[in-house]
């Protein structure tokens, strides 16, 4: 036996997880030493402890939650142009970065491949990606610069998405000089007494772990490196999945820059006061998002002196922070939180299991749960036309689907 195989044999036995060991002999070579690559990576004690969250309930009902202060881009008046300027600056000199989340894959859509390569069915027949490359060069046009294109991957999906662009020779980006491929972290899926799943393949079954984890990632990956090599202050995240998402926007940079904030957010106006969506707000003083499940209804109903909704800013995935934020971040691990999902694994017997109901674990850090490490930070209301078109569900939803997209779309580019 090898001294590595000894070594995560040892690991397992003492975190009660043998059966991980139990087809190995069956396993070609290269996937036997995948798997014992897998078991010294993973922090297994970490593991047990989110085992045992799942145990417990989360009970944030003593915290004061409070509406949180935000500014309407379309209200601003006179201070439009004054932070449009800062903003338009700080672009030209080159200091944002943008940072794309395409590690998911397109199976909701009835689509085989990384979602970022779906068509959302524009005349063009251009991919998501593509919409978005289009989008930063004729912004990069505007200020005379290039600006810098960072996509997270998963490791499910990363080198499809690499050919896919090489394919395409990178929309006329250049690999490695202005747009940068990383993976997204992952942990083990996990069954409901604290075992590890083996999935299919004879390995550990992994999940991604959520947009949380982006900021470890970055900095583990040496990503806020090379944005500091490209002297970048800014760096705005955004997914994929949204076609109409505006990564470049200087009246959004220009109120972090003149209000002195590390993170500043884009809000759109709940449709309704019972939309599923979180909302931005106070947590015990500190910047948060509160999700729809938490939130009662006469709090979801409340309104102030002008009839807004005071818990109505809807949180959506486009978000400005500065560099600092994001490496100070990126070694403070965040909390994780579990989902029930469905899992297909391989017993202990080594025979398939496909379940007809949740099994088992995922865990998953959420991005908005790094807010609280501030003291403050802006929102920013933008329009849902102009820019929140997702792409999540299939056409049979008739909500945030291929279709209502490509209709925002084609109405904000006057494409009909």
């Amino acid at each position: 036996m090898s001294s590595e195989l000894e070594e995560a044999s040892a690991i397992l036995k003492r975190f009660n997880q043998e059966h991980i060991l139990n087809g190995f002999e069956n396993l070609v070579e290269n996937k036997q030493k995948k798997l014992i690559e897998q078991i010294l990576d993973i922090d297994f004690a970490l593991i047990d402890s989110l085992y045992a969250n799942t145990k417990n309930d989360v009970n944030n009902c003593n915290d004061k939650i409070e509406p949180m202060e935000y500014l309407d881009k379309y209200k601003l008046n006179e201070k439009y142009k004054y932070y449009e300027n800062i903003g338009k600056e700080a672009i030209r000199n080159g200091k944002l970065a943008t940072v794309t989340m395409a590690g998911g894959q397109g199976t909701r859509l009835g689509h085989n491949g990384p979602k970022g390569t779906f068509d959302i069915g524009l005349n063009s027949h251009k991919s998501l990606f593509e919409l978005l490359s289009d989008y930063l060069k004729e912004e990069g046009k505007k200020y005379d610069v290039t600006i810098p294109w960072f996509i997270m991957t998963s490791k499910e999906n990363n080198e499809e998405t690499i050919r896919f662009f090489e394919k395409n020779k990178f929309f006329g980006y250049q690999k490695d000089k202005n747009i940068f491929f990383f993976i997204q972290g992952e942990l083990p899926m996990i069954d409901t007494e604290g075992k590890i799943l083996i999935g299919e393949d004879g390995l550990i079954k992994m999940a991604a772990d959520g947009h949380g984890g982006i900021y470890e990632s970055l900095v583990k990956s040496g990503m806020t490196e090379k944005m500091r090599q490209l002297d970048i202050d800014w760096v705005f995240i955004g997914g994929v999945d949204n076609c109409l998402v505006k990564m470049v926007d200087p009246v959004l940079m220009g109120i972090a820059i003149d209000k002195k904030v590390t993170v500043a957010c884009k809000s759109i106006v709940k449709a309704n006061p019972h939309e599923k969506v979180g909302v931005f707000c106070k947590r015990n003083g500190k910047p948060g998002v509160i999700e729809y499940s938490e939130i009662t209804d006469e709090m979801a109903e409340a309104v102030d002196e002008n009839g807004e909704l005071l818990y109505g800013e809807s949180h959506i995935l486009c978000n400005l922070f500065n560099i600092e934020a994001v490496e100070r971040m990126g070694v403070t691990p965040l909390p994780y939180h579990s989902a029930y999902k469905k899992a297909k694994f391989i017993d202990t017997d080594g025979n398939l299991v496909v379940p007809d109901s949740p099994n088992s674990y995922k865990f998953e850090a959420f991005l908005f749960d790094a807010f609280g490490e501030v003291d403050d930070m802006a929102i920013l209301r933008v329009k849902r036309e102009e820019e929140f078109a997702p792409v999540k569900n299939s056409d049979d939803a008739g909500v945030d689907c291929p279709c209502t997209a490509r209709k925002m779309y084609e109405e904000f580019y006057n494409l009909k």
